[in-house]
Parts: structure tokens; sequence; C-alpha cells
């Protein structure tokens, strides 16, 4: 039988270590032992290793540097994390660092076996990404909806890969209209989870006194109007993912609730005594800055942390104006075959004008400007089927208005100048004495 890849193992309990390396070898690895970070750098540094696996508690350095250091000198070198400490913050830190994969002791031998391969797969892609971002490839579409080729494109996607298969929560942030449910859609429907059910839940469009009872479900006769027992949110997403947009909008005791969903994985209908498991993925959205509001006292900070085992920055439009040219393109296709029935060109005059311009409504904002140009175009879009607003403009300066004392004082200069600085003529000519000239001229 042939030989498979070296996996390097790091951890200061050598029991672990000896378990691991029993397990990979029956597999048919070739594993490497380390029991400090130190030691591991060693390896590293004279044998080539095809998977890193390492804990995180470790004396002196811990694995989190590791993870950091091979991040930056082995970008394409797989990472996969054994602890028997998970919290969230260290979850969030473990996924920054570049891990593929968070696996919790104790495991057993076949959960040890489809990480390992998990990230032998996940790296093997990335490779092949480096390659073709190099090669042929110009942009990244992901379920014909995100699209886009910019730095700040490819750092969501990214992101997206690392999170798509397993269920950690996440909170994505961004200003309205950056695509934060597409964002949202794009984990789930890339992931082995894209069969399940997506739920998406705008918590700023249902009132607040309804909140609860929409999220969980209530029995009947919990409140009036209930005259019939009725799943929430919650157990429609279940074994798939559930995003609540405008998180920041829940009341205080949605909140509450929430966060002991998240805590327990178990929830209780509006009414009811009895508890139910529930078994999903909570995705977050918010436009606004959470850690203002809990300063405020308006949204708690322990549910903030549960939310952002993973955080994604959507950034502005602004920000990543490459990606303007692919999704005018986009929305050329889906407006031009909806209202025209045939694709529709954009002069490039007219692709400058938008690229120059900020886009405060973000790619919202420039969907509906496409669109708006599609109806109004023959078959070419050009700058005058675009709103004036995108236009250029001349800023021309204020007009200031000089004082009444300034307007005098250079009045009294310029009879002066005609006099030859002759004060007397000058005073007869403004009808004062010399003293009152004096005085204006000081």
């Amino acid at each position: 039988m042939l030989q498979k890849e070296n996996i390097l193992l790091v951890d200061d309990d050598i029991n672990i270590l000896e378990l691991l390396q029993r397990h990979l070898q029956s597999m048919n690895y070739h594993t490497y032992k380390a029991v400090s970070v130190k030691e591991a750098l060693h390896v590293m540094k004279d044998t080539f290793i095809d998977l890193l696996i390492t804990d995180i508690q470790m004396p002196e350095i811990d694995g989190l540097q590791l993870l950091k250091f091979a991040d930056e000198h082995y970008p394409e070198l797989p990472k996969l994390v054994i602890t028997g400490y998970p919290s969230v913050d260290g979850a969030l830190e473990v996924i920054k660092s570049g891990a593929i994969d968070y696996l919790t002791k104790p495991f057993t031998k076949e959960e040890l076996r489809q990480a390992v391969e998990k990230a032998f797969e996940h790296g093997e892609s990335r490779r092949t990404k480096t390659i073709n971002k190099g090669g042929t490839q110009k942009f990244v579409n992901i379920n014909n909806e995100m699209i886009g080729e910019s730095e700040a494109f490819q750092k969501i996607t990214d992101v997206i890969e690392r999170v798509k298969d397993n269920k950690a929560t996440v909170l994505v942030k961004g200003e309205s209209g950056t695509g934060k449910e597409l964002v949202a859609r794009a984990i789930h429907y890339s992931g082995k989870f894209s069969r399940s059910p997506f739920v998406a839940v705008n918590c700023g469009a249902i009132p607040e006194n309804l909140l609860e009872a929409e999220l969980f479900g209530y029995v009947k006769g919990a409140f009036t109007g209930a005259n019939d027992n009725r799943d929430g949110f919650f157990q429609a997403a279940q074994g798939g993912t559930l995003f609540l947009d405008e998180i920041g909008t829940a009341p205080l005791s949605v909140q509450t609730k929430l966060l002991r969903v998240l805590q327990e994985k178990e929830l209780t209908k509006v009414g009811s005594r009895k508890t139910e498991a529930v078994d999903i993925r909570v995705i977050a959205a918010t436009n606004s800055d959470l850690q203002q509001d809990i300063k405020d006292h308006k949204f708690r900070e322990d549910l903030y942390y549960r939310l952002t085992v993973v955080e994604i920055e959507v950034p502005p439009l602004r920000e990543r104006k490459s990606d303007i040219p692919l999704l005018v393109d986009k929305f050329l296709r889906k407006y031009g075959v909806e209202y025209k029935d045939r694709l529709l060109k954009m002069t490039p005059d007219a692709l400058e004008v938008l690229k120059r311009y900020d886009w405060p409504g973000n790619i919202r904002e420039l969907e509906n400007v496409i669109q708006r140009a599609v109806i109004m175009s023959n078959g070419v879009i050009t700058v005058k089927e675009l709103p004036d607003t995108l236009k250029f403009k001349i800023d021309f300066p204020q007009t200031s208005f000089p004082s009444l004392k300034q307007i005098e004082k250079e009045y009294i200069q310029r009879v002066l100048l005609h006099t030859q600085g002759n004060k007397t003529k000058a005073a007869e000519i403004l009808q004062i004495d010399r003293k009152t000239l004096r005085e204006k001229l000081k």
C-alpha cells in the first residue's frame, strides 16, 4: 500500500500524541510528533509537511501563534485544530488564524478521519484557486449571485469557504445595500447543508410584541389571537440556516431568549413549559454599531460574543469599485432579458460615470440605476440614460460678502489713491474731517 501524506502533530500531552499517531498510521499516513511549538518549527523547517494538526492550550507559546506563523510562512499548508478547551473566543481566533476545522476532545477515530480528509480537500482546492488566480480566472461568482474580483471581495469568499460546512454562528456587518443577505445565502447554499431550509427573518420588520412568538412559536391560548399551536422560524429552519437580519433591532427580552437557544440548543414556545431541541445554524446581520449599542444598554454583550464566533465585514461599494463592471454586466443581463428580451450593452463613458460615483446606497442603488437605465434605453446605455445625480458637477465657490467696515476702508483707499495720498483733499471728497479719516483707516 502506498504511503500517504506527512502530518505534523503538535500537543504537549504525550498520550494525545500517541493516540493521534496510532489512528493516523492505521489510515496509512506518515506522522511527525512535537510536544511544543518550538519543536514543531524545527520539524517544519527540515521536513515537507502536508497537514498540521495542533492543540491550542500549550505552555510558553500556544497553538494560535503556530497557526499564525504557518499561515504566513506556509500559506498552502492546511491546518486542523484539536483542543479540549472549546470557547467562542477560541473558535474565532482559530478561524482568523487560518485553520480549516476545529475538532473538540474527546473525538472518535471516524471524526478524526473525516476532519483530516476535509482538511486535505480544502488544501487542494485552495492550491487550485491560487493557481487560477494567477492564470485565467478573473472573478469569483458564488451561486450566480455574489460576484467580484476585488481584494475585499476575495476576503469574503475565503471566509465563506471556511464556514460553509460547519454550523458556527456568523455575524455579517455592513452598510445598508451591501448584500449581507447574499453573503448569508452563499454560506448556506455553497455548503453541505444546502438541501436544508434557509429561512430569512427581518427582525426590524416584525413588531416587537410579536417577534418572540414569530421566532420561537407559540401554543394555543398563549395570548389573544393564539387560536392554534404554531411553530416559529426556528422550527422552520430545523437542520438548516436561520438568517436574522437587523438583529440590533431585537428587544432585550428576545435577545435573552435567543442567547439561551444558542447556548442550550433548545427553545420553549411562548405559553409552553416544554423545551424542544433545535439543530440549526444562525447567521445574523446588522448595519448598526452593536458595540455602541452594548454601551447604551440596548444590546446584550454576552449575546454579541455568541453571535460573533465568525464575523464578516462586507465592504461598501466605494471600497470595491473594481467590481462595478462585473456587477453592471450582471444587472444588464438580468434586466435586459426581463424588460427588453435581449442583452444590452453600456458605453465606456457611461461605465466611467458609474465607477466615479461613490454609491452611498451601495449595490442596491447600483442595481436600481441599471434597472432604470435599461427601461429608458433603446439598446445601448449611454450617459444620457444615467441619472443627473451621477453626472459631473461644477462646484462653484460660495460668494463671500465683506463687512460694511471692509467696504468702507477699501473705498477710502481708492479715494486716497485718486488724491495721491492727500488726506485733506480725500477728507473733502468723503465729506469727513481728517481725524475721522485717520480713525477709519486704522
